[in-house]
């Protein structure tokens, strides 16, 4: 019961400290939305059906936004905590260290849904996008698992020394992932080499299972498996850096 509450109360100042957060505002839902607006409503792509172009930069504008709260959200927060003493201050507290990280999962996973809810009612309204209601869950259950791999990234950013060089990084990072991933335009209008880079990025992946569904497929395994490697990659190297500082 006691955990209970301690749960209760982590979580609820966690989503405080997300709601104050304009920088969140800014670019988890007003830069896709605006992003989406210009690129189905003002510049002509040449799309050969109209509907399907929609649908499919929908779930690219919807992954752009999850998957950087996942990472420049998360690791910079976790950067800002260190540097100020409040992640060592909550060592020393009555806080369990396994209510502290729920709290911070917790929190990614309602601003994810969040991004998720609001960016695929902007598509409705900006464009009526039409999808069946198991399009709808499933590409948004999709979006919503598969981030748990640029959590990872995320907490390995966060395993930086300062808060500049966090922010840097990270934005980046997230920029590169977009583009080379095929989430501000089809990868197939890149350059071969570039194509070629794409397809084993975790970017592409996480917006392809989500394109999948709009055609009304399932997503590859070779989505799965490649996203479930970066998983393990990220994992692995954020826990090797965390125990090498805490042993410095």
């Amino acid at each position: 019961m006691k955990n209970l509450k301690l749960i209760t109360i982590q979580c609820r100042m966690e989503l405080l400290r997300m709601i104050r957060n304009p920088y969140y505002i800014f670019w988890s839902l007003a830069m896709p939305i605006l992003f989406y607006f210009i690129f189905t409503r003002i510049v002509d792509t040449g799309a050969a059906e109209a509907g399907q172009w929609q649908a499919h930069y929908l779930m690219s504008m919807t992954s752009f936004s999850v998957m950087g709260t996942a990472i420049m959200s998360l690791g910079i927060r976790l950067v800002q905590e260190r540097v100020q003493g409040w992640s060592i201050y909550m060592r020393v507290t009555p806080l369990p260290g396994s209510v502290y990280f729920f709290g911070k999962m917790f929190v990614q996973a309602i601003m994810h849904l969040l991004c998720i809810v609001v960016i695929f009612t902007a598509g409705y309204l900006i464009n009526g996008v039409s999808l069946s209601f198991w399009q709808w869950l499933f590409s948004g259950l999709w979006i919503l698992i598969a981030s748990i791999p640029f959590l990872a990234l995320g907490t390995l950013i966060g395993a930086m020394r300062r808060v500049d060089t966090a922010s840097g990084v990270s934005n980046g990072i997230y920029l590169a992932l977009a583009v080379t991933g095929g989430m501000w335009f089809p990868i197939e209008a890149m350059p071969g080499f570039m194509q070629a880079i794409g397809k084993w990025m975790p970017s592409y992946h996480f917006g392809g299972g989500a394109w999948a569904i709009t055609r009304g497929e399932a997503p590859g395994w070779d989505h799965i498996l490649i996203l479930t490697g970066y998983l393990l990659v990220f994992m692995i190297l954020s826990t090797y850096i965390r125990k090498k500082q805490q042993a410095d």
